[in-house]
């Protein structure tokens, strides 16, 4: 199995939401299971029906999560030295060249993606685009909205 690329902070919420549904969910829905039989008969039951429907969601989530953690490599890039070049994990600011608009992003694995908060997927096309750059390089990224020429401003590895 090819392994998934992720940072130290995308590997930490993963093992927190793993802790979350083993230790907490599980037993509450456990918990939802029994109190419904305990209600009779259960073709009838939609409390059981939607409790066992919980419980495969969260253990399929629990199972989806281990193969990711048990597949992930994690790269720390605080620990490598800032040579300049966009990699993963790296946080880059690039000036939109057509209305000089400065964006920062943190490139991350898939799971991590939030473009709201700036983190943008390795497999997205900006990342894509960036990726091997070097701070002052020039990138043209195809967007939805047409190409659009970034300069690369500040590469830091935080």
């Amino acid at each position: 199995m090819k392994q998934i690329p992720m940072t130290v902070r995308g590997a930490e919420l993963l093992r927190e939401e793993l802790d979350f549904l083993k230790n907490v969910r599980r037993p509450e829905i456990i918990k939802a299971i029994a109190e419904a039989r305990e209600h009779g008969d259960l073709k009838e039951n939609a409390e059981y029906h939607a409790a066992r429907e919980q419980q495969g969601f969260c253990e399929g989530r629990i199972q989806e999560i281990e193969g990711k953690l048990a597949n992930c490599q994690i790269i720390d890039v605080s620990k490598m030295p800032n040579n300049g070049k966009v990699i993963f994990g790296a946080t880059v600011v690039i000036l939109n060249t057509d209305n000089d608009e400065e964006l920062t992003y943190r490139i991350v694995g898939d799971d991590e993606a939030n473009i709201k908060e700036g983190l943008i997927s390795v497999n997205s096309p900006i990342a894509r685009g960036l990726i091997g750059k070097e701070v002052d390089d020039t990138v043209v990224i195809q967007t939805p909205g047409g190409k659009v020429e970034f300069e690369i401003v500040q590469v830091d590895y935080l």
